[in-house]
């Protein structure tokens, strides 16, 4: 577990950090150095069961603080709070946290600052495959699709997977037919479109080299991914992720983001998780259960569990990235062991937040 970073100052009942950001009494802000970069996490508690969270993510990575304008990273802060909007508006109407994860997340699909639907980058072949997978902690269902093309939103592809049929993941061309006959909106190549995301082809096609999101540049790392992670006012979770995977990518390949277990986990008796990383590294770590795991089995509280998972497991295996959490009793930790991650969250109390740095 992280140690603080200072001891913050108090001004009339609030705590104030060292960047001034206002920081509600009950919240710990955690940072620690450790071999191959900077780590650090928010984790936010509470005395009594809070009746509803909500977290977002956008991406992780090595993001430079030297190419962020003030003026860009409003528009990116303020595109989190508008997921976070999106979600909380559901909880707050005494909604359930599944409809509340899949709204944020078609929020963040629909806007081409996120690698994830309309902003998802170019494979090798000049096209966008998209991955998704979402699950409700009240019954251990889920759903999920990978290398998807012309999905509007795949999260709510995913979502159907799970509530229309006996399956629980289905990809490419089986996805996509299994998508017309449930009426999930398709898009042409148009609309995934942008002039940034084909220069970042650009700098890699026709090698065997993949990139990162954002990785313009190549000294800046951003994984790609959004997600989303609620609990709502009974106590239900539920988690979303989703991804256009890496600029270049061939074969098919697939991260951790659709898979059940890696990229995405929620179960009532532990927590809900969303992963954004090097979808690699968080595979081989099985990231998001070993989370729900360190907690049934062996007593962890949430923030203790996603420490370890990010600050030490997935360290050792240079699994560069972060995780948002929450669990029954809607405490939430957002956690990351890399320079940035796009994240946000809302509770019932009032109390939110939405940052990009540590």
């Amino acid at each position: 577990m992280g140690t603080p970073v200072q001891k913050p100052d108090t001004d009339n009942g609030n705590e104030i950090c060292d960047d001034q950001r206002p920081i509600a009494l009950g919240e710990s802000f955690f940072g620690n150095i450790f071999p191959g970069g900077h780590t650090g996490s928010k984790i936010v508690k509470f005395a009594t069961m809070s009746k509803f969270t909500i977290a977002v993510h956008g991406g992780a990575g090595t993001i430079s603080k030297k190419s962020m304008t003030p003026e860009k990273e409003a528009v990116y802060l303020k595109a989190l709070n508008e997921a976070i909007d999106a979600g909380f508006r559901i909880l707050e109407k005494k909604g359930d946290a599944l409809e509340a994860v899949k709204a944020a997340v078609i929020e963040l699909e629909n806007n081409n600052l996120f690698n994830a639907g309309k902003g998802s980058v170019f494979t090798n072949t000049g096209t966008h495959e998209m991955d998704a997978s979402i699950m409700y902690g009240k019954d251990l269902s889920a759903g999920a699709v990978a290398a998807v093309k012309n999905i509007r939103n795949p999260i709510e592809l995913a979502y159907s997977v799970m509530k229309k049929s006996e399956h629980v993941f289905l990809i490419g061309t089986g996805a996509e037919e299994f998508a017309k006959q449930n009426g999930i909106a398709f898009e042409a190549d148009e609309y995934f479109y942008s002039e940034f995301r084909y220069k970042q082809w650009q700098q890699v096609k026709g090698s065997n080299e993949t990139a990162l999101d954002h990785n313009i540049t190549l000294d800046e790392k951003k994984f790609g991914t959004v997600g989303a992670v609620a609990c709502d006012a009974n106590g239900n979770l539920a988690a979303a992720t989703s991804t256009g995977g890496m600029t270049n990518k061939q074969y098919g390949r697939v991260g951790d983001s659709p898979i059940i277990g890696i990229g995405t986990y929620a179960n009532n008796k532990t927590c809900a998780i969303s992963c954004t990383g090097h979808g690699e590294p968080f595979i081989k770590a099985v990231a998001a259960y070993d989370v729900s795991c360190l907690m049934e089995y062996k007593g962890l509280s949430l923030e203790e569990a996603m420490n370890i998972a990010v600050m030490d497991k997935l360290m050792k295996i240079h699994g560069e990235g972060g995780m948002i959490g929450v669990d029954a009793n809607g405490n939430a930790s957002l956690i990351f062991n890399c320079e940035g991650m796009y994240r946000g969250f809302c509770l019932s109390d009032g109390r939110r937040e939405a940052a990009i740095f540590k």
